[in-house]
């Protein structure tokens, strides 16, 4: 019996761990670029991923010439505060969509999904011009105030408040708590793990986010670090080693930092079942 499941397991794990490695082939390819010597050839097939002389001459070349630290700052400072923010927004719009009964509810939280079927480029232009009309052209809550609300931060906030009983939120009432008081002790608390979740997207989301900061700011010492890779190409004249290094210094953050909130996202959501 052990036998019989032993080849559909391999088989099953040979072909997950062939699929993982097609997917990770690109970040493997650009971490190798970012370390190879100016002397190896970065386009041979099929690709060397271990440098013969691995050097961190890129990064440092790229992190002296270009004010990567500026871009650093702005891409943290810009992308925490959309996801205090959003978080804040739409669990107050999800929270009276899921729990409250009031005329015209429905029909608001189907007017709110279908605003995921509308890209962005077809709004793009006059938010652009509205920005202008503000004077909030080259100013981080410029570049914010986009993304500050979604669609689908509102989806998915209002399907976590419908899982919690209704035993909670009475037993809340009866000690007589407000619905301002149920919202942030009970309810906040009772869904993190989609707030935690929500967060991961939008800070993901607004970190590598390249458009919209191209069309709002024009002030490099604004620029986010998408922008400032951007750079790189005219600066560097297509020198791929030093645009990986460039890459990589955006990509490794966003890689730390999921893998923490991955960890908590799953202790949170094992800690919530086991309370059930």
């Amino acid at each position: 019996m052990h036998k019989t499941k032993f080849w559909p397991t391999l088989g099953t794990y040979t072909v997950l761990v062939i699929l993982a490695f097609i997917m990770l082939l690109p970040l493997l390819w650009l971490a190798s670029t970012s370390l190879k010597s100016a002397g190896e050839n970065i386009f041979q097939f099929p690709p060397q991923l271990i440098p013969e002389q691995p050097t961190l001459s890129n990064f440092i070349e790229v992190w002296q010439t270009n004010p990567f630290d500026r871009y650093l700052f702005n891409s943290f400072w810009i992308s925490a505060l959309t996801v205090g923010l959003n978080l804040l927004f739409c669990s107050l719009a999800a929270y009276p969509l899921a729990r409250l009964n009031f005329q015209g509810r429905q029909l608001i939280f189907s007017l709110i999904v279908a605003t995921i079927l509308i890209p962005f480029q077809i709004v793009m232009i006059p938010l652009y011009i509205l920005m202008v009309q503000l004077g909030l052209r080259n100013t981080y809550l410029g570049v914010m105030l986009p993304s500050l609300a979604s669609a689908f931060g509102i989806f998915l906030l209002r399907q976590a408040f419908q899982g919690i009983p209704k035993e909670l939120e009475e037993a809340a009432r009866m000690d007589g708590c407000s619905e301002w008081e149920i919202w942030w002790c009970v309810m906040l608390p009772a869904i993190r793990p989609a707030l935690v979740t929500l967060a991961i997207f939008v800070f993901i989301g607004s970190w590598s986010d390249f458009l919209w900061p191209l069309i709002i700011l024009d002030q490099p010492e604004m620029f986010t670090l998408p922008l400032g890779v951007q750079r790189l190409a005219g600066t560097f004249s297509l020198d791929w080693r030093l645009i990986a290094a460039g890459s990589m210094i955006s990509i490794l953050p966003i890689l730390v930092l999921f893998m923490f909130v991955q960890r908590y996202i799953m202790s949170t959501d094992a800690g919530s079942g086991l309370k059930g």
